[in-house]
């Protein structure tokens, strides 16, 4: 079985100093076992690693290193998230308050029948509501 990942366990999986043994738990089945993405989540682990280095937490060389280390793994981008972005998971997004990004990770997990791995909080409350397995935290 795979996983839907978002950017927060992502992102944890990256910062030491925000890694947890859920999170290798769960990056242990993406390196075994895959993992979806929606097409965002590239644009997303970018960002917020470019962010991460403006702010002294890594150089470029170690962002440089930790995205070949997920170019490495078995992501797969889902290229069926943009058919569903104006029906779907805005209804998602509209019903459990969520950010039209958020709404992505848990529409993605919906239509897939995967678990969640995140640790965003109101994305958890909302994956709980919709049915979706959750791993992380």
């Amino acid at each position: 079985m795979s996983i839907v990942l978002d950017g927060s366990a992502t992102l944890a999986w990256i910062y030491p100093d925000e890694t947890t043994d859920a999170i290798l738990a769960v990056f242990d089945q993406v390196i075994h076992k895959g993992a979806f993405v929606p097409d965002l989540w590239r644009t997303e682990i970018a960002n917020s690693l470019t962010q991460g280095m403006r702010r002294s937490r890594f150089t470029m060389k170690e962002r440089s290193e930790s995205l070949a280390d997920l170019a490495g793994l078995g992501i797969v981008t889902d290229n069926r998230t943009g058919k569903h972005i104006w029906s779907d998971t805005l209804e998602l997004a509209d019903r459990n308050r969520l950010t039209v990004y958020d709404a992505t990770y848990l529409e993605l997990a919906l239509r897939r029948s995967l678990p969640l791995a995140t640790l965003d909080d109101e994305l958890r409350k909302a994956a709980q509501q919709e049915g979706v397995a959750l791993l992380g935290k």
